[in-house]
C-alpha cells in the first residue's frame, strides 16, 4: 500500500460513530478521570508541608492603669504601631538570640482587630512546639523594642498562646482533584474522538463513494435484533431475516433493492454463482447472504444457499435449523452422504440450503475438492442462483479458493469496521481472479439521527460475538 496523506472530508465524519466510540470506551474515560484524581492527590500529598500556627490575643493598655485608653481611636492607632513592632526584624533578632540561633524562619504576623485596641498575634512554623516557643519569646521581648516608641504603653495578654495540635493550612484538595479528573476525562475523550475521526473506515455513504474502488450497490441500515421486551431481557439475539414480520420496512426494502440489482446484473451476463464475502469478521456477510437468497426467492428465482465457511459456519444459526438427523456439507465432502442428502428444500423460506454445523480446521482440502465443484455444478444446472457464504478474506485463503467456482462476487462492508485499504485490496483480489465484481454492500449503517439506537450489534461467526448472530 502506498503511504499517502489522507485529507479528511467533513462528509466522511459520522457523529453517531464518534458517540458509539465514546460509549464503547467509557471505561477508558472513567479510568483516565480516576487516574487524574489519584495523580492530583499524590502530587498534593508530596508537595504538602503542614504548618502549625500558635495564636495569642493582646490588648493595648497604659502602664500603671488597667483600663484602656480613653480614646478608642488613639488606642487603635497604638495597636497598629505595636503590630508593626511584632513584624520588625529587630524583634526577630532578639527572639533568635534568646533561642540560641542566628535567625528564625518562622512567620510572625500581628493584625489589629478593627475598632478595638486588640491585637491578634500569630506565629506559623512547620513544628508545633517551635511555633509555641517563638510566640512566647515574642511576647516576652516585645517591650525591649516598643519602649523606644512608647514609654507609657504596654500589652496585656487577653488570650494565652498554646501549642497547636492540628495544621493550620488544611489541604483543600477536592477542587484540584475534581479539575484533574475532569482534565483526564476530557483528554481521553478527545483522544478517542480524534482516533475515531482518523480511523480510515467507511462511516458514511459519501465516504464510501469517494474511497472504495467499486460500485456501491446499496446501504443496508442497522436493524436491532431484539425488538420485543422478552427478547431484550433474555438477549435472545434472533436473526434478522426479511421473512420476519418484525423487520423494519427500511431494512427489508434495502435488502430487496440490493437483490434486484444483483439479479439484473447477473441475468444480463448469464451468471449463476454468487460469492458473498467480507474482509473482516463480524461484518454481517452470513445474514446478508441469507437475506439475498430470500429476496431472490420472493422474485420467483430458484436459489441454492451454501455455507462454505467451514471454519466458523453460521447459516444454520441464522435460519435456526439445528436438527439432529440433518446431513451437513462436511458429510457430503467426506463421502458419507450424497448431494440429495445434504441439499434441503426449506418450504417456509422457499429456498434450497446446504448448511454446515461443526467447524473444520483443514477446510481448504475440502473446498478445493472434486466433490465441492460437483455440488456447485449441480446447483448451476438446476438453480437460477447459487449463493456461496464464504469466510472473510482476511481470515483465511478459503474465500480465494471459492473464487475459482464463482461467476460474481460482492463484498460486505460494515460501517466503521474495516480499513478502506483492506477492502480495496480484497476487491482487487477478486478482479485479478477473473471474477466479476459487482460491488460493495454497505451493512449495518446507523441512521444520521441522534435518537437512533446506538447499541452495539453483534454477529454470528468470528471473534467475541460468535454465538450471537449476524446482521
Amino acid at each position: 500500500m502506498k503511504n499517502e496523506v489522507r485529507e479528511i472530508k467533513l462528509d466522511e465524519i459520522n457523529i453517531l460513530c464518534i458517540i458509539r466510540d465514546l460509549l464503547k470506551n467509557i471505561w477508558v474515560i472513567l479510568l483516565a478521570a480516576a487516574a487524574g484524581w489519584l495523580a492530583a492527590a499524590g502530587v498534593m500529598s508530596l508537595l504538602y508541608v503542614p504548618e502549625f500556627t500558635a495564636q495569642a490575643t493582646l490588648a493595648v493598655s497604659a502602664k500603671g492603669d488597667s483600663s484602656a485608653y480613653s480614646s478608642l481611636s488613639l488606642t487603635n492607632q497604638m495597636a497598629g504601631v505595636f503590630s508593626e513592632v511584632f513584624d520588625s526584624n529587630v524583634l526577630k533578632e532578639k527572639i533568635a538570640e534568646e533561642l540560641g540561633e542566628d535567625s528564625i524562619d518562622e512567620t510572625i504576623q500581628a493584625s489589629v482587630i478593627e475598632e478595638t485596641n486588640l491585637i491578634t498575634l500569630q506565629v506559623t512554623s512547620e513544628n508545633p512546639r517551635r511555633a509555641y516557643q517563638v510566640i512566647q519569646s515574642a511576647i516576652q521581648n516585645y517591650d525591649e523594642v516598643s519602649d523606644y516608641l512608647f514609654s507609657n504603653a504596654m500589652l496585656r495578654i487577653v488570650q494565652e498562646p498554646s501549642v497547636p495540635y492540628a495544621p493550620s493550612n488544611v489541604r483543600n484538595s477536592s477542587r484540584i482533584q475534581k479539575l484533574a479528573a475532569l482534565a483526564g476525562a476530557a483528554g481521553s475523550g478527545g483522544l478517542i474522538v480524534l482516533l475515531s475521526i482518523l480511523r480510515f473506515t467507511v462511516k458514511t455513504r459519501e465516504g464510501a463513494k469517494r474511497n472504495l474502488d467499486g460500485r456501491i450497490l446499496e446501504l443496508i441500515p442497522y436493524e436491532r435484533k431484539n425488538k420485543t421486551i422478552r427478547g431484550a431481557l433474555k438477549k435472545l439475539n434472533k436473526s434478522i431475516l426479511i421473512s420476519s414480520s418484525l423487520v423494519s420496512m427500511s431494512f427489508g426494502e434495502a435488502v430487496r433493492k440490493t437483490a434486484t440489482r444483483i439479479d439484473h446484473h447477473m441475468r444480463r451476463r448469464d451468471q449463476k454463482v454468487l460469492m458473498v464475502t467480507s474482509v473482516a469478521e463480524n461484518e454481517g456477510k452470513s445474514s446478508v447472504a441469507a437475506n439475498l437468497a430470500l429476496a431472490l426467492a420472493e422474485k420467483g428465482r430458484k436459489v441454492l444457499l451454501i455455507d462454505v465457511d467451514l471454519k466458523k459456519p453460521a447459516l444454520y444459526k441464522v435460519f435456526e435449523k439445528k436438527e439432529e438427523n440433518r446431513k451437513y456439507l462436511s458429510d457430503y465432502l467426506d463421502k458419507k452422504a450424497e448431494i440429495k442428502d445434504v441439499l434441503i428444500y426449506e418450504k417456509k423460506e422457499k429456498i434450497c440450503t446446504v448448511f454446515q454445523e461443526k467447524s473444520i480446521h483443514n477446510a481448504a482440502r475440502y473446498l478445493d475438492s472434486p466433490e465441492m465443484r460437483a455440488l456447485v455444478d449441480a446447483g448451476r444446472k438446476k438453480m437460477d442462483y447459487v449463493i456461496l457464504d464464504t469466510p472473510p478474506m482476511s481470515v483465511s485463503s478459503d474465500a480465494e479458493l471459492m473464487l475459482k467456482m464463482a461467476d460474481n462476487a460482492v463484498l460486505i462492508v460494515r460501517q466503521d469496521w474495516t480499513d478502506v485499504r483492506a477492502a480495496n485490496d480484497a476487491s482487487d483480489t477478486i478482479r485479478q481472479a477473473g471474477v466479476d465484481f459487482t460491488g460493495f454492500i454497505l451493512n449495518a449503517f446507523l441512521k444520521e439521527h441522534p435518537w437512533t439506537s446506538l447499541r452495539e450489534h453483534s454477529y454470528y461467526g468470528y471473534g467475541r460475538n460468535f454465538d450471537s448472530g449476524e446482521v
